[in-house]
């Protein structure tokens, strides 16, 4: 697939740290499968991988976390 952001690179498989911040809170994701543009590194996630990310941070939330650090598995 072609970058939409800087229209120069393609994407390819692979992974990719995501930093999501709410309420004072950090949660760091690691090891989430994206694509991602070989000239300017930006990613982009399937619909699924989203909401799996955003199910782990506010699991995370509410359990009180202030920072976390959680390395995805993805069945």
């Amino acid at each position: 697939m072609d970058c939409v952001l800087c229209k120069a690179g393609t994407t390819e498989k692979g992974t990719i740290t995501v930093t999501l911040e709410r309420d004072g809170a950090i949660v760091l994701i690691k090891n989430v499968p994206a694509e991602v543009c070989a000239n300017c590194g930006h990613y982009y996630l399937s619909e699924e991988i989203t909401r799996i990310i955003m199910q782990t941070g506010n699991e995370a939330i509410e359990k009180g976390a202030e920072l976390e650090v959680v390395k995805l598995k993805v069945a």
